[in-house]
């Protein structure tokens, strides 16, 4: 989730650098179960961009004009059909799962559902396996 751990420490910094670089210019939409306004949300990103990293203002800028929220449960058909409001007419959606690997499932079936999995891909993001 876009309110989580992974996030904080390595997407929004990853984020930033790649609009830095000119390598991103869509549509971001963060999903989590904080009932956070997008203000909160912006933030909590500028203090994971000063805690890991450095915050750029233009890029931090950019950033924010291209973030969207999706407040909701993962187990919450209300909260895929508000993911698809914001997608809008996008075509072809790439979903970063930063997420519990016990919601993978959920999640796809949840995209699936509501109709917002079509052309779309899907990045799981966590290890396999045991140590």
């Amino acid at each position: 989730g876009v309110t989580g751990d992974l996030a904080y420490k390595q997407v929004f910094p990853a984020l930033q650098s790649m609009i830095r670089h000119g390598h991103l210019d869509m549509p971001i939409i963060g999903v989590a179960g904080r009932p956070w306004s997008i203000e909160q949300l912006q933030a909590h990103v500028r203090a994971s961009l000063e805690e890991h990293g450095s915050v750029d203002e233009k890029a931090f800028a950019k950033l924010c004009s291209l973030l969207q929220y999706v407040s909701g449960s993962y187990n919450d058909e209300t909260t895929y059909t508000k993911l698809r409001q914001a997608l809008g007419s996008a075509q072809h959606p790439l979903y970063y799962l930063a997420i519990p690997p016990s919601m993978f499932g959920p999640v796809v079936e949840g995209l699936g559902k509501t109709g917002i999995a079509k052309n779309a891909r899907v990045i799981v993001e966590k290890p396999f396996g045991r140590d």
